[in-house]
């Protein structure tokens, strides 16, 4: 075609000056074809957006689905786990854990928590939502319905985890307590302040938010480490503590004695479920698909959550072959999990070399912390508390070592002020006042100051072992891991006390000695014609009244 013509047309819409002149040569006045073609890059901006929206939901419901699996698989991993006796117990923990905490985080859970923050915004707590209300008109992406149930899933987590804490012993209503109680203010709290971008605590602090970010960086935990993990995990060592070992745990001279699970079959199918259900949980966390810097931080939070995974149950093997001279299965499901509790921060800011050290260094700490359990007389019958609250610990601490800066920058962009401070509206990312006519967008200074330049990658501080990461980073992880064992234990041990002062946190030593399936839920898990369970010899295993 012919550019006869072409440099007196300005693009408008879809169309270039080259397009516009061959329309006007075939015959359509200059108005019409300006207006033909805004026309038509109107249609394609709104199919795209819809398309766009589209996709990001679909994406991030299916990710709260692989995450709500992984409560079959705490399901499967604590009824293997456990004696045979308490199967139906712990059963239907897992499954009203997901049911309370629906409600509770439907009716309160969400105000707190990071969603919205109302009218007057501040970085300890929400204040808006009660029961979804306003929804609509106060969620940062309105009408996105998603969001609230992704979140959901992730509290309905962190409320499964004390159950493994406190199997075979804990009384039914103090259950129902601490699951209401977790899911409507202990865990929503934590996730404000860290994953709010009006949170005091996080890296994705909003640049308008009041007070910088800590330490001018801000803590990093990704898909839950520490806001998940921790906040299960510790709840869960509260309760162990407080309720007591299980009858015959320890003999007359404070030695363990061995209790294995009834199954080991349930626990690796619990693992592999896991394992299924922990790429919707961490991959899910960066909530959109739609841009091609979203889909590679997703892709790569794959990789090195699979690394993170297989390093820790091949270091968990090693160790209990070295410590027993046998290849444990247990051991090596234990490893896998903590792996993966592990990386779970830093999935998306971790190179794969990364990854292999921090599964790696999450195994040996779960066998190690498990030996000072018991030589405490600490009775967690999964192990729960060493793996989801110190692994979620080491989480957060590895990323502060190890995370990369371009990948930092790729997850938090746009975070992080550039120069001076946040009391000066000017110094804002998103301030209108730092668009001046010129388009240069800078929010103080001039261009030639990269450090003045609105996305600067050196605005965005990262591991401490990489050159010129400095320690800010590392800072902040140590005082969010701080805060989070604080502020569960602060609020769990009250609780479980007053529960024990009640005489209402443990059930009665008859009943632990029948089996709560048989005492407290009317029947087995397991109806055998000899009315017993079996073992897994093919014997009846007498040692298990049920």
């Amino acid at each position: 075609m012919s550019d006869t013509g072409c440099s007196k047309y300005v693009p408008t819409g879809a169309c270039d000056c080259q397009t516009m002149a061959d329309m006007v040569a075939s015959g359509l006045s200059e108005d019409s074809t300006m207006l033909l073609c805004s026309l038509v890059d109107s249609a394609i901006v709104d199919g795209t957006a819809g398309l766009t929206d589209g996709l990001n939901c679909l994406y991030l419901v299916t990710c709260a689905a692989l995450v709500f699996i992984m409560h079959g698989g705490f399901a499967m991993l604590c009824a293997g786990a456990i004696r045979s006796k308490n199967t139906m117990n712990i059963l239907l923990m897992t499954i009203l854990d997901a049911a309370v905490s629906a409600i509770c985080f439907y009716l309160v859970g969400s105000v707190p928590t990071l969603l919205l923050d109302g009218e007057q915004p501040n970085g300890f707590i929400g204040n808006q939502m009660f029961a979804l209300s306003n929804f609509v008109n106060y969620n940062a992406n309105p009408g996105h319905w998603q969001d609230w149930v992704f979140q959901w899933a992730f509290a309905a987590t962190a409320t499964a985890i004390p159950a493994g804490c406190v199997a075979e012993r804990f009384n039914f209503n103090a259950y129902l307590g601490y699951t209401v109680f977790i899911s409507a203010w202990v865990y929503p709290v934590v996730v404000h302040w860290v994953w709010s971008s009006w949170g005091w605590l996080g890296y994705w602090k909003s640049a308008q938010a009041a007070g910088g970010h800590l330490f001018r960086s801000g803590m990093i935990d990704y898909a839950g480490s520490g806001v998940v993990h921790m906040v299960g995990g510790f709840a869960g060592l509260c309760g162990c503590i407080l309720v007591g070992p299980r009858m015959g745990r320890f003999d007359s001279n404070g030695k363990p004695v061995d209790m294995p699970g009834h199954s080991a079959t349930l626990v690796v199918l619990g693992t592999v479920l896991l394992w299924f259900g922990w790429y919707g949980f961490n991959c899910g966390s960066m909530l959109l698909i739609s841009e091609v810097d979203y889909a590679q931080v997703v892709g790569r939070s794959a990789v090195t959550t699979t690394l993170a995974g297989g390093m820790g149950g091949i270091t968990a093997l090693v160790l209990s072959f070295f410590r027993r001279k046998s290849w444990d299965l247990v051991q090596v499901c234990n490893g896998v999990l903590c792996g993966f509790v592990s990386i779970t921060a830093g999935a998306a800011v971790l190179e794969p070399w990364a990854a292999l050290i921090a599964g790696a260094v999450g195994a040996c700490l779960f066998n190690g912390v498990c030996t000072l359990f018991l030589r405490f007389r600490i009775d967690d019958p999964l192990f729960a508390c060493p793996m989801h609250g110190f692994c979620g610990i080491w989480g957060c601490l590895v990323v502060g070592l190890l995370a990369k800066q371009s990948y930092v920058y790729q997850v938090y962009q746009g975070t992080h002020v550039t120069n001076g401070s946040d009391d000066d509206p000017t110094n804002d990312i998103d301030s209108i006042d730092n668009y001046t006519p010129t388009g240069t967008h800078v929010t103080n200074g001039s261009d030639d100051d990269p450090t003045n330049d609105i996305d600067s990658i050196d605005n965005y501080p990262y591991g401490l072992f990489y050159p010129g990461g400095g320690g800010r980073l590392l800072a902040s992880q140590v005082v969010g891991v701080l805060v989070i064992i604080g502020w569960v234990c602060g609020n769990m041990v009250p609780l479980f006390y007053t529960l024990k002062w009640f005489g209402v946190l443990r059930i009665s030593p008859e009943e632990e000695q029948a089996g709560l399936d048989i005492s407290k839920h009317g029947g087995s898990a397991y109806n055998h014609i000899t009315g017993a369970p079996m073992g897994l010899s093919g014997k009846v295993d007498k040692g298990h009244h049920l």
